[in-house]
């Protein structure tokens, strides 16, 4: 248990912001299986447009820390490449 002021502070802001970042990976995790599905279905067309909604999703989730950049960049780069073979 905290003990001096700020560490009681220190808790607070802690618990605020785990609260934001807990619904940003949310959010971003949903965009990821938005992709993930049209893929499933064979859908093209949805898996673009859900492409764009997610790859620019994943990249502020890396900017805020919430994923590493490195996790990012692959995810968006193996649904880039999931979506180019349904295009075969």
């Amino acid at each position: 248990m905290a003990n001096t002021t700020s560490a009681k502070k220190a808790t607070r802001k802690i618990a605020r912001r785990t609260a934001i970042n807990k619904s940003r990976r949310t959010q971003m995790r949903g965009a990821v299986r938005r992709v993930e599905d049209a893929i499933n279905r064979g859908d093209r067309d949805a898996a673009v447009k859900a492409m764009a909604g997610a790859e620019p999703e994943l990249m502020r989730a890396a900017q805020r820390n919430i994923v590493h950049k490195n996790t990012a960049s692959r995810k968006v780069s193996r649904l880039a490449r999931q979506i180019a073979k349904l295009g075969k």
